[in-house]
C-alpha cells in the first residue's frame, strides 16, 4: 500500500547563483618582482627566467580565487631547468645537421629549409601539448589536482593538418582549426575525476571575428589599426574560449567587451616607441662622448672598430630588452589576466563538492621543448 504525502510537496530549491572568481593581487608587487627578476636574468644570461616564470605563476595562481578558493601552483623552476637543458640535447643536434647540410649543399639550401620548419612546427605543437600538460598537473584547487592525458604527438599531427588547411584557405579555416584543437585538449583535460569538454564552435568564432580577416590587409598597411585589429581579436577569442569550456558540470561565462584590450596593446606600443627614443638618444649621446674623447674612428664601421663604443651598445641594447620584458609582462601578462578575470563567472561549481583525486605528474620536458621553440605560455 502506497500513501500520498498530505499537503503540498517540498519547494524544489533555486539553483545556486554563479560564482565570481575575484583577483586579488597586488600590481605593484608584480611591478617589483618582474622588475627584480628582468635584472636577474640579464646577469645570469638569461638562465633565472625558470625561476621568474614559476614565480610569476605562483603570484598569479595564489590571487584568484574561485568560489572563495584560491589556486595554488606547485611547479618549481629546478623542473623547468631540467626539462629545457634535455630539450636543448635534442634540439642543438637538429640545428648543426642543418647547418652542416646548408654548408654542403649550398644550392639545396633553400628546399632544406622546408622539412627543418615542418619538424620545428611538429615540435612547437607537441610543445605546447606537454607544457599545458605540466602546469595543469601543478596546479592545485581545494586540494585537488588537475591533470592531463593523451597524445602530444597525436595533438601535433592533428595541428599540422589544420595548420595546412587554414594556409590553404588564408587563414578563413582559423576558427574551425582552435574549436577543434580546443576540443581535443579539453577533452583530455581533468580535475580529479571530472573529465573536461569544449563546447566552443568554430562557426560561432567565425561569425565573431570574420569582418577582421577583411581588414587584416589595411591594418597592415595602416599601422596605427593594428593594435586596435589584434586587441579586438584577442578580446573575442578570449571570450569565446571562456564560455566554451566544460568541467564536469562545471561551465564558465564570460561578457569580455571587444574593446578590453584596447589600452594594453596601445600602452604596450607607446612604451615601445618611447623606449627606442630614448635607446636613440642613448646610443647618440655615447657615440659624441667616445668621439670626444677620440675613441671613434671615422668610417661606416666605426661602431665595429670601437671597442668604448660597441661596449656601451651593447650595455644599452640589454637595458631596452630588460625595460621591454617588464612592460610585456606587466600589461600582457598581469594585466590581461585581471581584464579576462573581471566578468568571469563559474556555474555550478557545487559539481565540485565530490570530486576525488586522481592523474599523475608530468614531467618538464614539454615545457622545454615550449622554451626552447619560444612557443611556452604562462
Amino acid at each position: 500500500m502506497q500513501w500520498a504525502p498530505i499537503g503540498p510537496s517540498e519547494p524544489v530549491p533555486p539553483p545556486l547563483p554563479p560564482s565570481r572568481v575575484d583577483f586579488t593581487g597586488d600590481r605593484s608587487k608584480f611591478r617589483k618582482l618582474v622588475t627584480k627578476g628582468a635584472m636577474l636574468e640579464l646577469v645570469t644570461f638569461g638562465f633565472y627566467r625558470f625561476w621568474l616564470v614559476t614565480d610569476i605563476r605562483r603570484h598569479l595562481w595564489s590571487n584568484t580565487a574561485i568560489d572563495g578558493d584560491a589556486a595554488e601552483y606547485t611547479g618549481r623552476a629546478k623542473e623547468l631547468l631540467i626539462g629545457f637543458l634535455v630539450a636543448l640535447a635534442i634540439l642543438v643536434p637538429i640545428y648543426v645537421a642543418y647547418f652542416l647540410v646548408g654548408i654542403e649543399f649550398e644550392r639545396w639550401k633553400g628546399f632544406a629549409s622546408t622539412p627543418l620548419f615542418i619538424s620545428f612546427y611538429a615540435f612547437g605543437q607537441f610543445a605546447i601539448f606537454r607544457a599545458r600538460r605540466y602546469r595543469l598537473t601543478r596546479t592545485v584547487w581545494r586540494g585537488v589536482r588537475f591533470w592531463m592525458d593523451g597524445s602530444g604527438w597525436a595533438y601535433s599531427f592533428r595541428a599540422m593538418l589544420w595548420g595546412l588547411l587554414v594556409f590553404l584557405t588564408l587563414g578563413l579555416a582559423l576558427p574551425w582549426r582552435e574549436a577543434s584543437l580546443e576540443r581535443y585538449k579539453m577533452r583530455h583535460t581533468h580535475f580529479g575525476d571530472l573529465q573536461g569538454d569544449f563546447e566552443g564552435d568554430g562557426w560561432e568564432f567565425f561569425k565573431r571575428g570574420w569582418w577582421l580577416w577583411l581588414l587584416t590587409p589595411i591594418a597592415i598597411v595602416i599601422f596605427p589599426l593594428a593594435p586596435f585589429l589584434y586587441g579586438e581579436f584577442k578580446a573575442r577569442e578570449w571570450r569565446w574560449w571562456l564560455n566554451g569550456i566544460r568541467i564536469g558540470g562545471i561551465s564558465l561565462s564570460s561578457d569580455l567587451p571587444h574593446n578590453a584590450f584596447y589600452g594594453l596593446y596601445w600602452k604596450v606600443v607607446g612604451w615601445w616607441l618611447l623606449l627606442s627614443v630614448l635607446f636613440g638618444l642613448y646610443v647618440a649621446g655615447a657615440a659624441g662622448l667616445v668621439a670626444q674623447v677620440g675613441g671613434a674612428t671615422a668610417g661606416p664601421d666605426a661602431i665595429a672598430r670601437s671597442i668604448p663604443l660597441l661596449a656601451a651598445m651593447v650595455i644599452g641594447y640589454f637595458a631596452l630588452a630588460l625595460a621591454l620584458n617588464v612592460v610585456m609582462r606587466m600589461y600582457l601578462q598581469h594585466d590581461m589576466w585581471l581584464k579576462a578575470l573581471e566578468t568571469l563567472e563559474v556555474h555550478d561549481i557545487g559539481a565540485a563538492a565530490d570530486v576525488r583525486a586522481s592523474g599523475e605528474l608530468a614531467s618538464a620536458l614539454g615545457e622545454g621543448f615550449a622554451d626552447g621553440l619560444d612557443v611556452a605560455g604562462f
